[in-house]
């Protein structure tokens, strides 16, 4: 384990809010309990368990629905969970959320997102690196260099991705993607769509995806959490950048999948937690990684299912048998999937050589 946090890491299927630190949510929850808005002592000892039941899941993540619609709150967590995920290596962090809307204090899509972006700007343990203006490349690569050999402050590089929740209209969904080209400048790179599953149809959102493809910008879907092959088939027919999760594909599907080369981001505690697959033994990240197809290690919910990415890596070290030069490999060619412009990705593969050096690897 603790070589997996010493590596290098790059993290792209993230959700914001399900990566709150346990003791942020608690302290949350006991001021919303104070305000008679919650019960806290019915979430606290929930917020204290490691080990959480899909139940006890879902009792979070109304918690935290609640607890995030306030823009102080927003910019707490960005913050925090930007330095969590470079206190433990990460140097390439894709942060996806869905912009909320309060009417009740003025929160629109755009302020929510404004929040974000306060969050990142008030990063103070790490040094961060969010939009393309912010530092010379070449400096910030060299300095990264040096954080291996103790001599300066960790940096991580952060892109923000808005999530279309499949609750939501054509309409609205188009309305985020537009949201996402008016704020290229402070480090938003593309469309996520998610929610729950079994909400929605694909033809609502998919004039916005096409939409945010026409004007440039990098689209993942949520793939496959839960059987439907018609969906499933359409989704890889779309050819997007990335696929989260790609569990309930069938013999057809796999085969579209495997031949497309299509990204996957792999979520290996959430998959489990969720019961979306009943074991690591059965786990498709095995056959799409014999089958050299692309493929990413991640998180998810961080706070939410307890994880981290340095456990991911270990957890895939001990189901899968991949030895430390295998994990390191799988961490430097997720660089090749990353939602930045190339020099970035020069920038992060001197990195991981480097790295590699020290490593003797």
């Amino acid at each position: 384990m603790e070589w997996c946090v010493s590596i290098p890491k790059v993290e792209l299927h993230a959700h914001l809010n399900g990566s709150i630190r346990d003791s942020t949510l608690l302290e949350l929850a006991r001021g919303l309990g104070e305000k008679g808005i919650v019960v806290s002592s019915d979430v606290q000892d929930v917020i204290m368990k490691n080990d959480r039941s899909l139940s006890e899941v879902f009792k979070l993540f109304d918690l935290i629905h609640v607890i995030t619609t306030d823009h102080q709150t927003v910019t707490r967590i960005t913050k925090e969970v930007v330095e969590d995920f470079a206190l433990e290596n990460v140097v390439y962090l894709e942060l996806r959320t869905t912009p909320k809307r309060n009417d009740s204090i003025g929160m629109t899509k755009r302020s929510y997102m404004e929040a974000v972006v306060e969050g990142l700007r008030a990063v103070s343990a790490v040094d961060i690196h969010f939009t393309p203006h912010d530092l010379d490349a070449r400096t910030y690569v060299n300095s990264v260099n040096d954080t291996f050999h103790g001599t300066s402050r960790k940096k991580i590089y952060v892109r923000l991705l808005l999530s279309i929740d499949r609750r939501e209209t054509t309409e609205s969904a188009i309305e985020t993607v537009k949201l996402a080209m008016d704020m290229r400048d402070f480090g938003v790179v593309g469309i996520d769509l998610s929610g729950n599953p079994i909400v929605g149809e694909w033809i609502t959102f998919l004039p916005a995806l096409k939409f945010a493809r026409e004007q440039g910008l990098y689209v993942t879907l949520h793939c496959g959490e839960v059987p439907n092959h018609e969906e499933i088939q359409a989704m890889l027919d779309f050819l997007p950048h990335r696929l989260g999760h790609a569990c309930c594909l069938g013999e057809k599907e796999q085969w579209m999948l495997k031949s497309s080369k299509i990204p996957v981001e792999i979520c290996l505690t959430s998959n489990i937690r969720t019961n979306t697959i009943s074991s690591l033994d059965i786990h498709h990240f095995a056959d799409l990684y014999m089958a050299k197809h692309p493929l990413v290690l991640c998180t998810d919910d961080a706070g939410v299912f307890s994880t981290s990415l340095s456990k991911e890596y270990n957890i895939a070290s001990s189901a899968f048998g991949l030895g430390k030069r295998e994990l390191f490999e799988l961490a430097r060619t997720a660089v090749d999937f990353i939602f930045a412009d190339a020099s970035v990705k020069q920038d992060l593969t001197e990195m991981f050589n480097s790295a590699a050096k020290k490593l003797d690897l």
